[in-house]
């Protein structure tokens, strides 16, 4: 795995300045951005919305509340987003997961809508208005240095500690409520996993996904790197053997 071989030898060359795209410029003024960094691509792994996230090395600002829905807008409204919730509610069919909702077309169409509706009310609560009510930073700020397991470390916890608008670290009350919100109001559409337990194993299951999504974040500079070196290094290698 990709992942795997870059936390054993991480490659220290940094990466060459590009422009900002219009889709980050979008959501982070200017100010915010360092020059000398890519901007972010709007899609990590080409599936992955990657709207929320910054470098942790750029001039940090506040972004405002508008800038904070717009975030959760663009994440919820990601084209690719829709595919992978499709792709889960066929697995959710094919182990029988939800069991009241049946099978066939109708049974996958609850599924899908289900958890569309778990991944936009998660989106537009953690990101956009529980941030604002709590004058917390909903984005992800990338490490982008240190030993692999290090930038792991400080990836995972970034789900448990969330800047303030005024620049200090505290509990990410935004992701832990928000997605405790999702999970009790998953009750009116789970009809097999209604009470504290499985609203608890929701919630957490969320917040681990959204761990491991910023996980995948933090190396997916380094990863994109070393897959166009390697393109590159198989295209030099074609031209020669012509």
């Amino acid at each position: 795995m990709l992942l795997c071989q870059f936390c054993m030898a991480q490659d220290a060359t940094p990466a060459e300045a590009k422009p900002a795209t219009a889709a980050a410029s979008e959501i982070l003024p200017a100010v915010l951005r360092n020059p000398d960094v890519p901007a972010p691509d709007k899609r990590a792994y080409g599936v992955l919305p990657n709207y929320r996230t910054a470098e942790a090395d750029a001039p940090w600002s506040p972004i405002t509340w508008k800038q904070k829905m717009t975030i959760a807008r663009k994440d919820s409204l990601d084209g690719p987003s829709y595919i992978m919730a499709g792709f889960f509610a066929g697995v959710s069919q094919l182990t029988g997961s939800n069991a009241s909702f049946g099978q066939g077309v109708k049974g996958y169409a609850r599924r899908y809508a289900s958890g569309i509706a778990d991944q936009d009310l998660g989106n537009f609560l953690t990101e956009g208005i529980l941030p604002s009510v709590f004058h917390q930073d909903p984005r992800y700020f990338r490490k982008g240095h240190g030993s692999a397991w290090s930038r792991i470390a400080y990836a995972a916890s970034r789900s448990a500690v969330a800047k303030t608008d005024s620049g200090h670290w505290t509990f990410n009350a935004s992701e832990f409520l928000g997605n405790g919100m999702v999970a009790s109001i998953g009750n009116a559409y789970y009809p097999d996993d209604v009470g504290f337990k499985p609203t608890m194993q929701r919630m957490f299951t969320q917040i681990g996904t959204d761990t491991i999504s910023q996980v995948l974040k933090e190396f997916w500079p380094d990863v994109k790197r070393k897959l166009v070196k390697r393109k590159s290094a198989g295209t030099g290698m074609a031209a020669g053997d012509e």
